[in-house]
């Protein structure tokens, strides 16, 4: 089970969106996930199954660029600077619950 696997359905109504507002759409997340370093990567993951470095390397495959560039695109700054200012280790608790979280991706 991965948070890059994209097991889009077909006739998806998010298939329709134009690019441009998809990507606003896009933007206004990243930036907001920019802003809000208290909601931890582990936490993410815990509730919805994917963080910020699923979504760079989402953006890395898209691209056809590397990882930590894709990644370094969501943080705003190289993930070991990222890593350094705002990661916090996981709780048994957080892992516990990415785990649940990441089995029922598709």
């Amino acid at each position: 089970m991965s948070c890059s696997e994209d097991q889009g359905e077909r006739n998806d109504a998010v298939d329709t969106l134009d690019d441009a507002v998809a990507a606003a759409a896009f933007r206004r997340l990243v930036r907001l996930l920019r802003h809000r370093h208290d909601a931890a990567n582990i936490d993410l993951m815990g509730l919805a199954g994917f963080c910020r470095n699923c979504l760079g390397d989402w953006i890395a495959e898209a691209g056809g660029i590397d990882k930590e560039a894709g990644r370094a695109i969501v943080h705003g700054m190289p993930t070991a600077d990222w890593k350094a200012r705002y990661h916090v280790a996981a709780t048994p608790e957080q892992l516990r619950r990415m785990e649940e979280s990441m089995a029922k991706n598709p």
